[in-house]
């Protein structure tokens, strides 16, 4: 099967797509047919033994429309691919603006003199005396058909495509423009004519009759009044791809290259792999790569959606049209141009927006038959009032309106419209969702299967509990002997502790004798201790005996594992670790019992781990000790009991139960944004934006319903209306004049009503959540300050120290100033909890305080000193 695009042209409205889908899907070997009414493309899935891309836009023609294969690109090209071809497709675009305004500025030049001239006397306005009295009714008559036809002939595209159509047998809403004015036009020659022999006969009555018959204000006003529609319709349309906008106008056009030992700048479509690129302060990253050297806090808000900036260094990737708020540094590019991960966001963007959702088929088959359908009524109309005994300019008049009013246009534009904001609003958010009908089917779920390792937890283990047993021994100080025992260990557990005594800001002397005992635990000395960590058994062996099960036990049912030390044969203390729950997941699981959607956790961990974690998070059921292979079969089982089930998983260990969802959604992809497994990507590490994405698809399908909703009660209450159902009870009918205006406004309410969800917001538990967890996240990689532009000031009178004893510690609140985000909070809290005696500080950035808690006496000038050496001030 081979998959190409083509750009396909004169197209109006949906019966146009509807048609044009029709032909294409038609051919022999056309498996897919997806024509896009908004970019005015059309992607064709076809096996290329059956038939050609020649053949398909002859098909395209034969029903007459403009259809040309959308060519390969040169290296020239694919380079700076993405910005050249949304550039192109944006002044196409701005070119049809153009012209449409300047067709609605000259048909309202010409409509103002031509409706001042039929409608003055009515409104008893003042005439030049050569278009009054029944001697000049001629003069006048003739003088509106002059003032016609430059409007019809400005306006002669809907004449030109919607007869077209109609010889083709493939009406749209052009025809019905067409054959409505056309009708206006062709009856007001017809009463100039009839004037005319009046006059020369010498019948005035017949010349007063036909002159308050003449149409041709109607013919003029009909076209003007669609054109001033079509171009409010063009200007709400074009605000839908305002998201990609915004994304394609992120990439810099240039970028400093060092070649030869030489450093050039170089316009971003010249790039090539495995340049080595040069980034300032305040620069966009200009393609996807490795840092070399130096290091930078790289602002990523734009691709993952995280707020704070986040610390990149050597061997860290950057990715395409992120910014380096700070620090200088050369990375190798790996991917340029269309292999980006910006250029990769774009184009499944634009492709989601692009496809219909299966809501559309209900409005694709309404519009496909809808055209000929008010023609047929229109006729009807005619014949039935004409039956009745009402005179020929009346049935005209009502099979007009008919002809007018009716509008394929919002069925046609109330989904895909949609879609595109939809698609682009979630790409803001960093959810990139990979097609209309996965936007779609989000909404349906209402189950949701977490894989637990990376998606539920962090991934990696971390300390919990800190349980010292040796009362001589402070925090600090045992922290640095198991810390310092575990270093030479390459075990995840034995890195979690390092990592956490470094965290402390503890300096950890080097050990000597390390033995590592597998299984069982390690031995070292440590300042000339020896230090033994490990489990029981491991301690047991080596004639060390503590009575610690209930604490041990205690630990391990609440899913953590216990790290035993001792020093110089007697225990000291107990480190737990566990694979932490992020703070967001928390969120995410009591956003989902919110919507009423039942969430499942697999895992391959054991049963205790699984169960202390469902319990935690009130999860209604956890399957354990499931092999990869395994979680296919149980997302088979779900649905088979009927459930719509969304799996989220790290999107490669689950390839194969994403696939096996309805709904596959892959976290923290990263800069893998291309992972075939998954219908959703979420660019970051937080399931909250799981549970963005599910409100987004519903937000969007709401917005879909009230748009057919109130295009079909539009159509069904409009066209009777017209056809004059209301006449023999109130006397009422509708003007074409004002069943044109209705057309026209029908179409830009729908488009405008599709735009609100720009303005979606996730729900504030969402926001809050993900606030937290981007705060989180960004502090634990703070190493050092982003140096802060303004300064978070606090009175002067202020106390710097606030003094308070709580049994065998010592409380101190601090005043700092200059502390901006989250970095700043956790380098002031590192800085401070390295200080000897101090057991924790609680820091916070915002109130510019830090509660200091110690277990020994710790003078202010030793933590001022801490503080100052770190970058802040004390006041």
């Amino acid at each position: 099967m081979k998959k190409d695009k083509f750009s396909v042209t004169g197209m109006t409205c949906a019966a146009c797509q509807a048609n044009v889908t029709k032909a294409v899907s038609r051919l022999e070997g056309v498996q897919k047919a997806d024509v896009s009414l908004l970019a005015n493309q059309m992607t064709v899935e076809y096996d290329e033994n059956l038939v050609d891309a020649a053949a398909i836009a002859a098909a395209v023609v034969d029903v007459g429309y403009g259809a040309a294969l959308l060519g390969a690109k040169t290296d020239g090209e694919r380079a700076g691919g993405f910005r050249s071809e949304w550039q192109a497709r944006r002044a196409r675009a701005e070119e049809e603006a153009k012209a449409l305004r300047r067709r609605l500025y000259t048909s309202l030049a010409l409509l103002a003199p031509l409706m001042y001239l039929a409608m003055g006397h009515m409104m008893h306005l003042p005439l030049p005396g050569i278009f009054t009295g029944e001697e000049n009714t001629l003069i006048a008559a003739f003088t509106q058909f002059l003032l016609t036809i430059p409007v019809l002939f400005v306006n002669r595209k809907f004449f030109i495509v919607g007869f077209r159509a109609l010889i083709k047998r493939s009406p749209n809403m052009d025809s019905l423009v067409a054959v409505g004015s056309a009708a206006s036009l062709i009856y007001g020659v017809f009463a100039l004519y009839r004037m005319m022999y009046g006059l020369s006969h010498g019948d005035p009555e017949l010349v007063s009759h036909y002159s308050h018959q003449l149409y041709f204000e109607s013919a003029a006003m009909i076209l003007s009044l669609v054109t001033v529609g079509k171009t409010l319709e063009a200007r709400s349309k074009a605000k839908t791809t305002d998201a990609l906008d915004r994304l394609v106008d992120l990439a810099p056009k240039t970028a400093s290259v060092l070649r030869d030992g030489v450093e050039t700048i170089l316009p971003t479509e010249e790039l090539a792999v495995g340049d080595i690129i040069i980034i300032r302060p305040g620069e966009s990253i200009p393609a996807d790569g490795e840092i070399l050297d130096g290091t930078g806090y790289i602002n990523q808000s734009a691709i993952t959606g995280e707020s704070v900036p986040v610390e990149k260094g050597p061997g860290d990737t950057v990715i395409c049209a992120t910014i380096n708020k700070n620090g200088s540094f050369r990375f190798r590019a790996s991917k340029v141009g269309d292999d980006t991960t910006l250029a990769q966001i774009i184009r499944l963007v634009d492709e989601a927006g692009s496809e219909k959702a299966p809501i559309a088929r209900l409005a694709d088959r309404v519009s496909g038959v809808f055209v000929p359908i008010v023609i047929a009524i229109a006729l009807v109309t005619a014949i039935v009032w004409l039956l009745v005994g009402k005179d020929f300019e009346f049935a005209l008049s009502c099979a007009i309106s008919v002809l007018v009013i009716s509008c394929p246009c919002a069925l046609g534009l109330a989904t895909p419209v949609a879609i595109m904001v939809g698609t682009g609003r979630a790409a803001e958010s960093g959810i990139l969702i990979k097609s209309a009908e996965s936007l779609e089917n989000l909404h349906l779920i209402d189950t949701v299967v977490l894989d637990k390792t990376g998606t539920i937890t962090e991934g990696h283990p971390s300390v919990t509990d800190v349980i010292v047993l040796d009362n001589t021994l402070g925090e600090s100080e045992f922290l640095t002997l198991a810390a310092s025992a575990e270093a030479g260990s390459e075990h995840p557990l034995a890195e979690a502790v390092v990592e956490y005594a470094k965290g402390k800001g503890l300096t950890l002397p080097e050990a000597q004798d390390f033995e590592a005992v597998s299984g069982r635990g390690v031995k070292a000395a440590v300042t000339g201790k020896t230090v033994l960590a490990g489990n029981a058994a491991f301690l047991a062996e080596n004639g060390i005996s503590a009575d610690l099960r209930d604490r041990t036990e205690g630990l391990a049912a609440a899913g953590k594992t216990p790290l035993l030390f001792a020093v110089d044969g007697k225990p000291v203390g107990i480190i737990a670790v566990a694979d932490t729950i992020r703070e967001s997941s928390r969120h995410a699981i009591e956003r989902f019992r919110e919507m009423g959607i039942e969430v499942i956790m697999l895992t391959g961990d054991n049963r205790v781990t699984a169960e202390s974690i469902r319990s935690e998070l009130g999860i209604v059921e956890a399957v354990a000790e499931v092999l990869p292979a395994e979680k296919e079969a149980h997302i088979r089982a779900l649905q088979a009991r009927g459930k719509r089930v969304a799996m989220i998983g790290d999107g490669i260990n689950d390839a194969p139960a994403l696939m096996r969802a309805d709904i596959g959604i892959a976290i923290g992809a990263g800069t893998d944004v291309a992972i075939e497994s998954a219908d959703v990507v979420l660019m970051r590490d937080s399931l909250m934006d799981a549970v963005t994405a599910v409100e987004l698809s519903r937000a969007v399908i709401r917005n879909i319903r009230m748009n057919l909703f109130w295009a079909l009660f539009y159509n069904i209450l409009g066209i009777p209306v017209a056809a004059g159902v209301l006449y023999p009870l109130f006397q009422l009918r509708l003007n074409p004049m004002i069943g044109s205006a209705a057309m026209s406004m029908s179409s830009v309410c729908v488009v405008t009503n599709a735009l609100r969800l720009r303005f979606f917001r996730p729900s504030s538990s969402t926001e809050a959540a993900g606030e937290n967890e981007n705060m989180e996240g960004s502090a634990a990689e703070a190493a050092a300050p982003i140096p802060a532009e303004t300064e978070n000031t606090i009175s002067d009178s202020a106390e710097p120290f606030e003094k308070k004893g709580l049994d065998n510690t010592m409380e101190k609140t601090m005043k700092i100033e200059g502390m901006m985000c989250g970095h700043c909070q956790m380098h002031v809290k590192k800085a401070l909890e390295g200080v000897a005696g101090v057991v924790s500080a609680d820091v916070d950035w915002e109130k510019g305080t830090a509660i200091v808690t110690m277990d020994a006496d710790v003078t202010d000038e030793a933590l001022t000193a801490a503080v100052t050496d770190a970058g802040y001030t004390v006041l």
